[in-house]
């Protein structure tokens, strides 16, 4: 009788085409989430202008679809428990792509807001789950560079809602990125044919043949046959997966830091990519100007990603991710001085590396740091009371900018808050981390 250790087989295994065919899958579905979150930043100037609304108005209909992101992550992050990742991730393509296309219908705040609370379900719900299967399949020896890799879509999709704002917007209306957002909902059969399910869920419901034949594309230099007996870590035997269980084996304080450091990092991409286009607008640059500061942030962001998860794969994960919310909070305080505008360029790309960069970090290793039986259950909590900072972003922000204060008190408050993650995370207790 054969016995595999289907953990160790995961953890020691060659990347082959099967895991660079999840990476595309999950980085693919999150540049389609991460243009769905950016585009409200994108149309935002033309929005208040055509609906007639103030900066405090602007920044409530933007944190509608973020305070429906909160809700998605935990409501989400627990259901791929039940129904499995692959349904999952469906349902929420589904939500935030129909959604936000509905949204460029709107001819009044209220309507608006309601379509794009919907819609942030669906964007909320896929991140902790995209983040959960990525940890699962990865090789340990890549993990954190495939998380952060696969999640440097975030940025790409933002790269993208910029990109079409800057060519269409002026000429079509903003409503234009909001209908370009409906075509996403024509991949959902081939995520459900090509994505492979959860190996724990699969496990759990007795999917032996889907089980064995995921195993040997993994590890083809196995023999999986129908007797091979396949061996799981030990999980606690429970119906339904509780919160209480985020707090078990030490993990209090760990869990309660977690939660600081996505507040923060979420209240720092949420303040840029909501506001920063309006903000370089009130600085004397044009629209396409100012977004082409928002591709600055995105592309920074890009590198970010790539090199946040390579250091993080050599060096210890947590400091990695401390320096770069204090390194955060650095550049943002950076841009409260006058510069010239290619050094402006450079400072805000610095800032997209440590904020949207190390937030993506984060989720991977939020996503190493729980037990497989809890890990979408822990990245879910994290990004959903996390969704508390996005939330307050705008409203923050939108609320400043109302006050006709001087710009640079925008930035410091951003920056503010790469400090306290910065501090957040040097309290988590790495030992009691589960990978």
């Amino acid at each position: 009788m054969q016995y595999i250790d289907v953990q160790k087989t995961l953890d020691q295994a060659k990347p082959n085409k099967f895991h660079f065919k999840i990476l595309f899958w999950c980085f693919l579905i999150i540049v389609i989430d991460g243009y769905d979150i950016a585009v409200a930043g994108a149309a935002i100037p033309s929005i208040m202008e055509q609906m007639h609304v103030n900066a405090s108005t602007a920044g409530f209909m933007a944190s509608s679809a973020l305070f429906g992101m909160m809700f998605g992550a935990i409501f989400f992050g627990g259901l791929s428990e039940k129904i499995g990742r692959r349904w999952t991730i469906s349902i929420c393509v589904f939500l935030f792509s129909i959604f936000t296309a509905a949204a460029g219908f709107c001819k009044d705040p209220v309507s608006f807001s309601l379509l794009r609370f919907i819609a942030g379900l669906g964007i909320g719900g896929v991140m902790p789950n995209i983040v959960a299967h990525m940890t699962e399949f990865s090789p340990k020896k890549m993990r954190s560079f495939m998380t952060t890799m696969m999640f440097s879509g975030y940025a790409v999709g933002g790269i993208l809602a910029a990109a079409l704002g800057k060519q269409f917007i002026l000429a079509y209306g903003w409503q234009v990125v909001f209908f370009a957002a409906g075509i996403p909902i024509i991949i959902i059969p081939f995520i459900l044919k090509y994505l492979p399910e959860s190996l724990t869920y699969l496990n759990k419901s007795n999917q032996k043949a889907q089980l064995h034949s995921i195993i040997q594309n993994i590890e083809p230099s196995l023999t999986v046959n129908p007797n091979t007996l396949l061996q799981f870590p030990m999980e606690p035997k429970t119906e339904n997966v509780s919160i209480t269980q985020l707090f078990n084996d030490g993990r209090l304080i760990s869990s309660v830091m977690f939660w600081i450091a996505f507040f923060t990092g979420l209240f720092m991409i949420y303040s840029l990519s909501t506001w920063l286009t309006k903000l370089m607008a009130l600085s004397g640059y044009s629209l396409g100007s100012a977004l082409s500061f928002v591709i600055a942030l995105n592309l920074g962001a890009v590198v970010g990603c790539a090199v946040g998860g390579w250091l993080a794969d050599r060096f210890h994960i947590k400091w990695v991710l401390v320096t770069m919310y204090f390194l955060g909070g650095i550049f943002l305080y950076m841009m409260t001085f006058e510069h010239s505008q290619s050094t402006l360029y450079f400072i805000i790309a610095a800032v997209g590396a440590c904020s949207t960069g190390a937030q993506i970090v984060a989720y991977a290793y939020c996503g190493q740091f729980y037990p497989s039986n809890i890990r979408s259950t822990g990245i879910g909590m994290a990004g959903g009371i996390g969704r508390l900072g996005a939330i307050l972003a705008p409203l923050i922000i939108g609320y400043i900018v109302t006050l006709n204060l001087p710009l640079e008190q925008n930035f410091m408050v951003i920056a503010a808050a790469g400090i306290v993650g910065a501090i957040g995370l040097a309290f988590i207790n790495h030992d009691k981390a589960a990978a």
